[in-house]
């Protein structure tokens, strides 16, 4: 089944909505046919002083009670700044609240919700997969099935949770990993990958080592029948697709700019960025790093950046979304851009989600 859903994430931030119209946002969602409905979890975002950087988890409460169709879900939550109990508790609770809907979106952690906190980001994937293995342990936990765990990281002594999800066995996992090692813990643990930033080519590309290791791993047929490929992706509405992609392709490139679009898309010419250290070192409040990654990212081709992004009117959108379809993705999750964030919402819903299920009957 395709499925379809929204986020609200930097492009609500930005705008500065209020938290009635991210909810009103959310109940328009709700009624005209979407799936699904993901809150970003950020610290903050400095270089957009204006911006309104909320909770996640307290506004998909909030967001539960309005709505009473749509899957709820962090796009995406990292753990290294709680403890996984923490987690997990959330996530249940989500679940109960909105009578079976919720989705926990988790990855690794980046430096930029970390380093003015002064919060440590060091091993932050192997500290990732014991995470994960903690917040599995103790959704089936109880006061009659407590649970232990031995870690490098974490440790539990006959630990455990005083409440059952809805949804079982318990609310799904979707991963957002794009590295070699963390896609494999997808496919090892993951009901759902949610990456950020591809082209149809990188998707394919990593949609296959998430298999791999699916495989690997022994994950049994309905495992792998029921797994989410989602995709978080751009869209921006407009009657002259040229002119606005002009405006916006040096974001649109810096949200791309990773190792594997260069390895996927032999762009060697760009090789030679310290990723390493940029993914360490970089926050919102680093200037240095902003301006050396937008110099090198604006080196990615313009047709390689705009197939990665709905840009123009729907007849210009559904090819994208065409292209990803046949890559893998099976569950959208769309940041809508544009001073028209209602419009554009009802517009996806009425000439575009009518399409792909017309397609899919």
């Amino acid at each position: 089944m395709l499925k379809f859903g929204i986020q609200n994430g930097l492009n609500v931030a930005r705008a500065g909505y209020s938290e009635d119209q991210i909810l009103t946002a959310c109940l328009l969602a709700d009624r005209t046919g979407y799936d699904s409905i993901f809150y970003m979890d950020h610290t903050n975002v400095p270089q957009w002083k204006n911006a309104v950087v909320l909770d996640p988890w307290v506004m998909l409460s909030s967001i539960a009670a309005v709505t009473n169709h749509v899957e709820l879900g962090t796009c995406v939550t990292d753990a290294i700044r709680r403890h996984p109990s923490n987690i997990a508790l959330a996530a249940i609770t989500l679940d109960r609240v909105s009578k079976g809907r919720a989705i926990l979106g988790i990855g690794a952690g980046e430096a930029q919700n970390l380093k003015e906190f002064c919060i440590p980001f060091d091993k932050p994937v192997s500290k990732w997969e014991e995470q994960i293995q903690v917040i599995k342990k103790l959704y089936s936990s109880s006061p009659d099935n407590t649970v232990d765990f031995e870690g490098k990281y974490y440790k539990l002594e006959s630990a455990c949770l005083q409440a059952s999800s809805i949804r079982k066995p318990h609310p799904p996992i979707y991963m957002a990993s794009g590295g070699k090692r963390t896609l494999k813990l997808t496919g090892k643990y993951g009901d759902g990958w949610l990456p950020i930033g591809y082209t149809p080519e990188l998707f394919e590309d990593h949609k296959k080592q998430i298999e791999a290791s699916m495989n690997e791993n022994n994950r049994t047929q309905e495992e792998k029948d029921n797994f989410q490929m989602a995709l978080d992706i751009d869209v921006y509405f407009s009657d002259d697709a040229e002119e606005s992609w002009a405006r916006m392709k040096e974001a649109v490139k810096v949200s791309l700019f990773k190792p594997e679009i260069l390895r996927v898309h032999e762009l060697k010419d760009i090789e030679g960025f310290d990723f390493v250290k940029y993914f360490t070192e970089y926050s919102m409040s680093n200037q240095s790093w902003i301006v050396k990654m937008r110099e090198a990212a604006t080196k990615i081709p313009d047709a390689i950046a705009r197939s990665s992004t709905g840009v123009g009117t729907p007849d210009d959108i559904i090819p994208i979304f065409e292209r990803f379809i046949k890559a893998g993705v099976n569950h959208f999750v769309i940041r809508f851009w544009g001073k028209n964030y209602f419009g554009s919402i009802d517009k996806f819903a009425s000439q575009v989600i009518p399409y792909f299920k017309e397609q899919n009957k």
